[in-house]
């Protein structure tokens, strides 16, 4: 029996980011002999396993919107050049059999930015060449009939895409994240106390953490604002080039000694240990995996309705949802989520909402997806 040859593009390959995410974690699930991995990529860090096969496609760029079609122009060229069975893209690319909207619809995302920048802003937005070209591309993949089937991480994405495309629910499969739940557990009394010990952090204080980096996006300034009327703790995990911004906003609203900031970690483990909740209110997400670590870590999280996340989420069970500016329902959930070490339920409920997200379950959704289109002329 010959292989299936699948090709799964992704621009750049970053280990931290979370698509790649989802790309490792799928390639492990799918480690199967009927299959062929290959990777359609302009750039790839780290080590694939020996059996993957690299496709490099980078070509000259001089901006944005030449660096997005180029790398779709060459992606495409490879794909058809090299006749796989199946290619799923992760990047706006028309042509593909699958595509996976990881980074949900862009023109939502504009929709959600207009909400917190300045009228003058918003006119630039409306006047950008690279958004004009990303939404042009996103339409024209969305049309285009080689599209057999579009994998969402939510039901807010599927919704998202019908409302601005029409596509049709047929072409539709709502597959989540996986996570390992094996590797992120509840801490110990011990591990919780070491982990505080080690960060500065009061061992009786109530302490939320902040990951992702995209501080605008993903609602720091919201977070921030929110815990500063509480004696809460804040924990940011991540960067961004703005971040003194973030640091001069604590210290204008008599936060700055509860505000922690701790860059990128490649081991965000000792972190959640250290937490009693997650607080994440971001502008639009189609659903980030910090949300399933978190959860898994035995932490409530605190979102917005516009994060694919707040599916996982019954007020008052698994944490709180609300909008994402607004400030006071946001310092109101954080301040009905106790400290894990005296009350548990909360957390404990969330770890079990994602304990069904098992790299098993993805592989048999991805199998029987691929399966699917394999079966269609």
């Amino acid at each position: 029996m010959s292989k299936v040859r699948l090709a799964i593009v992704r621009q750049k390959y970053r280990p931290d980011g979370g698509a790649e995410r989802f790309i490792a974690r799928a390639l492990e699930a799918l480690d199967d002999e009927r299959l062929e991995l290959n990777i359609i990529t302009r750039s790839w860090q780290g080590e694939p396993k020996p059996d993957w096969h690299l496709h490099i496609c980078n070509p000259k760029k001089w901006g944005r919107i030449s660096r997005e079609r180029g790398f779709a122009e060459a992606a495409r060229a490879c794909w058809q050049r090299e006749k796989f069975d199946i290619v799923q893209s992760h990047e706006r690319i028309a042509g593909c059999d699958i595509f996976r909207a990881g980074d949900g619809v862009h023109r939502v995302w504009l929709e959600q930015r207009a909400r917190i920048v300045s009228p003058v802003q918003r006119i630039l937005t409306s006047l950008s060449g690279y958004h004009r070209y990303v939404m042009a591309a996103e339409e024209a993949m969305f049309r285009d009939p080689s599209l057999k089937k579009i994998i969402c991480n939510s039901l807010m994405v599927k919704n998202d895409i019908m409302r601005c495309f029409q596509v049709p629910e047929e072409k539709f499969a709502v597959i989540y994240n996986a996570i390992d739940a094996q590797r992120f557990t509840p801490a110990s009394a011990a591990e919780r106390n070491a982990s505080r010990e080690k960060l500065g952090l009061p061992g009786k204080a109530n302490v939320f953490i902040y990951v992702g980096s995209g501080f605008e996006r993903k609602g720091l300034k919201a977070c921030i604002e929110a815990l500063a009327a509480t004696d809460a703790h804040l924990l940011v995990v991540g960067q961004d080039k703005q971040q003194s911004l973030y640091n001069n906003l604590a210290q204008k609203l008599g936060c700055q000694q509860r505000i922690h900031f701790a860059g990128v970690q490649h081991d965000v483990i000792p972190f959640y240990h250290a937490a009693d909740g997650l607080m994440l209110p971001t502008l639009y997400d189609p659903f980030p995996n910090v949300i399933l670590e978190a959860m898994a870590c035995g932490l409530p999280v605190i979102t917005s309705f516009t994060c694919g996340g707040a599916e996982f989420i019954t007020n008052g069970q698994q944490g709180f949802v609300c909008d994402a500016l607004d400030v006071p329902a946001l310092t109101a959930a954080a301040n009905a989520i106790p400290r894990r070490d005296e009350h548990s339920e909360m957390g404990d409920a969330a770890r079990a909402r994602v304990l069904s997200c098992s790299p098993q379950r993805l592989a048999t959704q991805l199998h029987a997806l691929y399966q699917q289109v394999l079966q269609r002329p």
